[in-house]
């Protein structure tokens, strides 16, 4: 994010509090969203018979609709224990260290703008370390929110998040809890490098223009470009990842096993399917996040 030269900078503690607690609210805030982007992302081509059937999920408003309908409303929510464990580890890793990273990259001595290409890579190398730390956070949301209503007497996988955690460990071993890392990593170090360079550089930007100020304005506009961003950069592999931590059966071998099947079961559309919904949710989620943010730094600043 854009420092203010002017204003004493936060301790890497106070950063890491900042950041954990705006994406923690952000993602109670937006969750439903992303339930409804990974059920039409984990959502094939169905067949009975030799004749196509309906998709039983149709866009985002439609598929929280059946989901609310079916299942409960309280189910929209499913997978926020370990999405706020998530967002504690990896947002607060990732945001939190942005700025040490950046500043890592560029030295001490460096004066004037940031350049972009430092920016991105800090980013991706801040979502890298945070995502491999976090993937069993992870997994187990994603687990979660992919089992939809099921037959009468038919028990869940799962009774709860930490019942999630130690299933897994005891029916498919500890290295199952980072099941989908391949394209994790690589899903959210471009995300990340996405969403917080292109909203460090927006603001820088617009910061620049006369009529723009360090206000709400400005933090909306920027957080909405990072989302948009993010979106278009991260999608496929967003795709590959919830295909993977939603199989339990061992359909996909690895990143690319699950693409080309994928790519051969369902077209190259599936790629950006739940693209709607992943940017309802990334774009609210950044508004949300970053307005956040902003507060909480001002808030813990020390002259503050």
């Amino acid at each position: 994010m854009v420092a203010d030269d002017k204003s004493p900078q936060l301790s890497l503690a106070r950063t890491f509090a900042a950041s954990a607690f705006s994406a923690c609210w952000a993602e109670t805030c937006t969750i439903p969203i992303d339930t409804a982007k990974v059920r039409l992302q984990l959502q094939g081509k169905s067949s009975a018979a030799g004749v196509n059937v309906a998709p039983k999920y149709k866009g985002m408003v439609g598929t929280m609709a059946t989901i609310a309908r079916e299942e409960g409303l309280a189910s929209l929510w499913r997978g926020i224990v370990p999405g706020l464990h998530r967002q504690c580890l990896f947002g607060g890793l990732r945001i939190g260290l942005y700025e040490p990273v950046k500043n890592l990259y560029v030295g001490n001595d460096h004066v004037g703008d940031v350049p972009l290409i430092k920016k991105i890579a800090a980013g991706l190398t801040t979502g890298a370390l945070a995502i491999t730390v976090a993937n069993p956070t992870d997994l187990v949301k994603v687990r979660l929110q992919a089992e939809g209503k099921l037959p009468p007497g038919v028990p869940r996988r799962y009774t709860g998040a930490m019942n999630a955690y130690a299933t897994i460990v005891r029916l498919e071993g500890v290295k199952a809890l980072w099941t989908g890392l391949g394209p994790n990593v690589a899903r959210n170090a471009l995300i990340n490098a996405a969403e917080l360079a292109s909203y460090d550089q927006v603001k820088q930007t617009l910061l620049k223009l006369p009529g723009f100020s360090d206000n709400v304005v400005t933090h909306i506009l920027s957080a909405l470009g990072a989302g948009f961003i993010a979106v278009c950069v991260g999608s496929p592999v967003d795709v590959v990842k919830s295909r993977m931590m939603g199989d339990s059966t061992g359909q996909y071998k690895g990143t690319v096993d699950c693409f080309v099947k994928t790519f051969k079961s369902d077209g190259i559309t599936a790629f950006y399917k739940g693209f709607v919904p992943n940017f309802g949710r990334l774009g609210s989620w950044n508004v949300i996040m970053f307005l956040t943010l902003e507060q909480m730094k001002k808030l813990l600043r020390p002259d503050a």
